[in-house]
């Protein structure tokens, strides 16, 4: 079969990124430009600040990438892009160039779910082995997903709430920890005791999760030991509320795992990139003699190597997008 290159836009949130992947596995070259130094001082990303940013920067991204793979639009096989979930004003952004380099050079224009590319980043590294369990956990989703083969997915949990991603963002501002706040949370966890009581949220027999409670939890621990004059040491802090976390995705995950005797267990997102779960599920999943795969740190946040892996599959099933393709802000993955 002929070598397939799926040149993909990524601008689903805070960061631009382009990327060149041959035949859903060999990337090229990506590049990625962040903006956590502009949301920073804001505590978080300002959805206006973010799309104009891509306006900015998204034809010179695009340029850097072709110049560093030493490649040109015609020598690619399709246009691939995230058309959701994500900010209506970001996606716009990289579905409008990705439709233009697709009507201009005549490619077909694949449109990629973002949470198919969080899954197949996986892909970038590893042979996925179905049936798998996906955990998806990052800054907007915290979802179980199964598959049976490529391309094919069945949420069978997700969170009724906030994300877990949030919690984390939430409980480092409470604790004035600046933003991304997930990454010191999962540092100051090594470092602290599991010495604060917290509920374990939603501890039922389903697949669900919720992290409202958790996330109040901790804001009226640490408003009634401000009250009582007491100092929270953010380290113990950190670790009391990571250790109920990973308990929770753990415990429903490793649940999913067995009932629906999968050959894998996917871990997806930004938040996948903590330490502190790796551990925990590498621990489990040897336990339990489950093949556990965990893309390399820099596919954990949003990058376009993800979107283009995703993309391949659904080139090879000819499932392109027409010029009138919308952005969906929010979309669940099917």
């Amino acid at each position: 079969m002929e070598d397939v290159y799926i040149l993909a836009i990524e601008s689903s949130c805070d960061e631009t990124s382009v990327s060149i992947v041959k035949n859903g596995k060999e990337e090229i070259n990506t590049v990625i430009l962040s903006q956590i130094d502009i949301h920073k001082k804001f505590g978080g990303v300002v959805p206006e600040i973010a799309s104009r940013s891509h306006v900015e920067n998204i034809t010179i991204v695009i340029e850097e990438c072709l110049n560093g793979s030493n490649m040109k639009i015609e020598d690619m096989s399709a246009i691939a892009v995230t058309y959701g979930p994500g900010l209506a004003g970001a996606l716009l952004i990289g579905v409008e160039a990705a439709k233009t380099l697709a009507f201009i050079y005549n490619k077909p224009l694949i449109a990629v779910h973002h949470i198919a590319g969080h899954i197949y980043a996986n892909n970038l590294n590893y042979k996925l082995k179905f049936p798998l369990i996906s955990l998806v956990i990052s800054g907007g989703h915290t979802e179980l997903i199964y598959m049976k083969k490529d391309y094919s997915f069945e949420k069978i949990g997700g969170t009724l709430d906030d994300s877990v991603g949030e919690a984390y963002d939430k409980v480092a501002r409470v604790i004035d920890v600046p933003y991304p706040g997930g990454p010191v949370i999962d540092k100051y966890s090594k470092k602290g005791k599991n010495v604060y009581k917290l509920p374990l949220p939603m501890d039922d027999g389903s697949y669900n999760f919720s992290f409202s409670g958790i996330k109040s939890a901790v804001i009226n621990l640490v408003h009634n030991e401000k009250q009582r004059g007491n100092e929270i040491n953010k380290y113990d802090l950190a670790c009391s509320f990571q250790s109920i976390v990973i308990d929770i995705l753990t415990k429903k995950t490793m649940k999913a795992v067995k009932e629906y005797k999968v050959k894998q267990l996917l871990l997806a997102g930004g938040v996948s990139a903590s330490i502190g779960i790796r551990e925990k599920f590498a621990e489990l999943c040897e336990k339990e003699n489950i093949e556990l795969l965990v893309p390399e740190l820099i596919y954990c946040t949003d990058n376009a190597a993800m979107i283009a892996a995703a993309a391949y599959y659904m080139y090879k099933d000819k499932k392109f997008a027409d010029f009138d393709l919308k952005i969906k802000p929010t979309d669940d993955l099917k």
